[in-house]
């Protein structure tokens, strides 16, 4: 059951809760005035343009966007002004099942996952979109419908750091077919998860055709790098199977590595395949590079 989280009551929520959103606001805000709006804005320019007024014409002016009839009836060019018609809706999908805690450095995945949507979230209302969020598991746990304003994206930022789980496992093609049936109009889709999920490539390509759909790969190292320390026990954190791996058999870790660098790379294909552009980023590095990078080349390859 898909339940849509509660409107912000200041007064009931735990000051440490507030503490912890409003340092994390003052960090993501930061990032958004200084480096990230203007790759943003850039990037997503919207559903169109729309006609503002006129001016006279100036030398180099396009002779396409000549108003002929304020022309004519002033006797002296002229020459239409478009606005941006933003209008835009930023839907952040957040993978929230038990794989997202796994973390072998200062921060899990979920927590790196909840500052990047927090950046987003932040300079989409900066720029005066509208965003909302859908966290889940193998089921959609929470909703909350796009809308503008910064006391909305604290409440986004709310849910993604202390919003619970009922389920441990992941089913992303069940989350899209809920944003494909709840999202009619052109949204931009931030599809945030470590994607360890099979059967999603249909659902994630009809997605893709009636929105603009980017993933975001949360990983971390020891995903794909065992340490040489022994016997270690391996628990699967969605399943919880548990497998006695030695890793001090140099063979046994070079196949670890193998294994999940090709589960990795399958991952990106498919993606790729699709054409949903995807940005890896890693528990253990800034997630800021990643991202500007992955924007600044998709506004460049815009214009």
């Amino acid at each position: 059951m898909v339940s849509s989280a509660p409107r912000s009551n200041k007064s009931a929520i735990d000051p440490n809760i507030l503490k912890k959103v409003r340092r994390l606001e003052v960090r993501v805000r930061r990032l958004v005035n200084t480096l990230f709006v203007g790759e943003y804005h850039a990037l997503f320019k919207g559903q169109g343009i729309e006609f503002s007024d006129v001016r006279e014409y100036q030398p180099g002016d396009d002779i396409r966007i000549i108003d002929w009839n304020v022309t004519a009836r002033l006797g002296f060019p002229y020459v239409k002004r478009f606005v941006e018609e933003r209008d835009l809706t930023v839907i952040l999908m957040v993978d929230i099942s038990s794989s997202s805690l796994f973390s072998t450095k200062e921060r899990t995945k979920r927590d790196l996952a909840a500052e990047i949507c927090a950046l987003l979230a932040f300079a989409a209302i900066r720029n005066n979109d509208k965003v909302g969020l859908v966290t889940f598991t193998d089921h959609v746990e929470r909703f909350i419908p796009p809308r503008k304003g910064s006391e909305h994206a604290l409440r986004v930022v709310r849910e993604l750091l202390f919003g619970t789980a009922t389920s441990k496992t992941t089913n992303i093609a069940n989350a899209l077919r809920f944003i494909s049936r709840l999202i009619k109009r052109k949204s931009v889709i931030f599809l945030v998860s470590d994607f360890i999920d099979q059967g999603y490539e249909a659902v994630l390509r009809v997605a893709g055709k009636r929105h603009e759909v980017i993933a975001i790969a949360i990983e971390d190292p020891r995903e794909v790098e065992l340490p040489p320390v022994g016997i270690l026990a391996l628990k699967d954190a969605e399943t919880g199977e548990i497998a006695l791996v030695d890793t001090s058999d140099k063979s046994v870790r070079e196949q670890f590595g193998r294994d999940s660098r090709a589960a990795r790379e399958e991952r990106d294909r498919l993606l790729h395949s699709i054409d949903v552009p995807v940005i890896k980023v890693s528990t253990d590095k800034s997630y800021v590079e990643p991202l500007m990078r992955h924007f600044a080349t998709r506004g460049r390859g815009r214009r």
